[in-house]
């Protein structure tokens, strides 16, 4: 059984910026988890699926992808979940929403996950540092980017199946929306 998420990717100028912050979380805070992964917003949390049904993961969620069209998101400023998440907050949840919607169905009618991989709190974000991101810390860093502000956009054609390697997630493959707004 291999572990897998699915997310949207921003691009690389915007994962390069994300990944900047959470480099910064490491030197300041001490907070490096969330360098484990690519800057996403995880449509899917993790879940394990057998490796040799790995071909058919990919064709249902490809078949969502050729019914996608792309839309924008709108990342501004941080946000966190207290004690132990920061974030980049993202404006309009709503598009973000329907297609997570849409992913889970295709998940559990055509994947066939059940239970507790699809029920989870869904609040889309990308993250900056977790988990080991002690509470006493947190303050100090919610403090600092609390007060900041960041503001970027990006055209979301894609969604992505990430893939853990045993230490760290790889993007395993990127499945393009047929209809995207380019």
């Amino acid at each position: 059984m291999n572990l897998y998420f699915i997310a949207v990717l921003p691009p690389l100028e915007i994962r390069e910026e994300i990944e900047r912050m959470k480099f910064e979380m490491q030197a300041l805070y001490g907070a490096g988890h969330a360098l484990k992964s690519p800057a996403h917003i995880t449509l899917q949390m993790p879940f394990r699926y057998a490796a040799e049904n790995e071909s058919e993961l990919v064709v249902a969620l490809q078949t969502l992808a050729d019914r996608e069209a792309g839309f924008i998101v709108q990342l501004k400023d941080f946000d966190c979940f207290s004690p132990r998440v920061i974030f980049v907050n993202i404006t309009d949840h709503a598009p973000i929403v329907r297609l997570r919607n849409r992913l889970q169905s295709i998940l559990r009618d055509e994947v066939g996950l059940k239970g507790t991989n699809l029920d989870h709190n869904f609040h889309p974000h990308l993250t900056i540092a977790t988990r080991d991101l002690s509470p006493e810390v947190f303050q100090k860093a919610w403090e600092d980017y609390s007060g900041r502000s960041y503001s970027a956009e990006f055209e979301v054609s894609a969604i992505a199946i990430l893939k853990h390697n045993g230490r760290h997630w790889d993007v395993y493959r990127e499945l393009p929306f047929a209809a995207h707004n380019s």
